[in-house]
């Protein structure tokens, strides 16, 4: 498979911040970043036919974490690297520099940089890609990234909060810049992409190639 056979955007908040659902062949579903609006996601997944298995967080900033927990409920696990799910039971050691309030997650599970998880007839990989938060990660189905807070639409994520590194966003996007240019982008905030546009025109990335 080079591409989710389902994939669907909710961005239903005041952060707007982007929500993926994606599944392949059948009726299951990934949710990535389900900040807000659990019961707007959910009816999202109802009316296309899909249920959620998992939720993967690209990291755990409230706007992208924040009601994860709240949706996935008793059943549903929650995936995060564990650089980030620090931020569950020790917000003060995370230091994100501002309040960052979670709903507490039943099931937290952590994954690592290189992993591969089969989730609702998906192979998904695991990128660890720092630099916005410690334990940032982006997620690669076939053609398809979904970014999380690495890389927009002409511009990047933040690496000024106290607990970001701008030598490991660096990192980050040189790895970035390693992938095809026809990955199709889908970002934390904002439209799609692909690696060649990025590639093309963001100005954040032009002296990194």
């Amino acid at each position: 498979m080079t591409a989710p056979m389902y994939l669907e955007l909710f961005d239903r908040n005041p952060f707007g911040t982007n929500c993926w659902l994606l599944g392949g062949d059948g009726d299951e579903a990934v949710v990535i970043d389900p900040g807000f609006d659990t019961d707007g996601i959910h009816e999202r997944l109802r009316r296309s036919g899909r249920r959620p298995v998992a939720v993967l967080l690209t990291h755990a900033h409230l706007d992208h974490a924040g009601e994860a927990g709240m949706f996935a409920g008793d059943d549903v696990p929650v995936l995060i690297h564990g650089d980030d799910a620090v931020a569950y039971d020790d917000l003060e050691r995370w230091n994100p520099g501002f309040e960052n309030p979670l709903e507490p997650v039943k099931d937290l599970r952590t994954i690592e940089d290189g992993e591969r998880v089969r989730l609702a007839g998906l192979s998904i990989e695991v990128h660890h890609t720092p630099g916005h938060t410690p334990g940032h990660c982006s997620f690669e189905v076939g053609t398809t990234l979904a970014a999380g807070d690495l890389v927009f639409a002409g511009s990047i994520g933040r690496s000024d909060f106290p607990n970001s590194s701008p030598e490991a966003m660096r990192r980050s996007l040189r790895w970035f810049l390693t992938l095809d240019d026809g990955v199709e982008v889908l970002p934390g905030h904002g439209p799609r992409t692909t690696v060649g546009r990025e590639r093309a025109s963001n100005p954040f990335l032009a002296d990194l190639g």
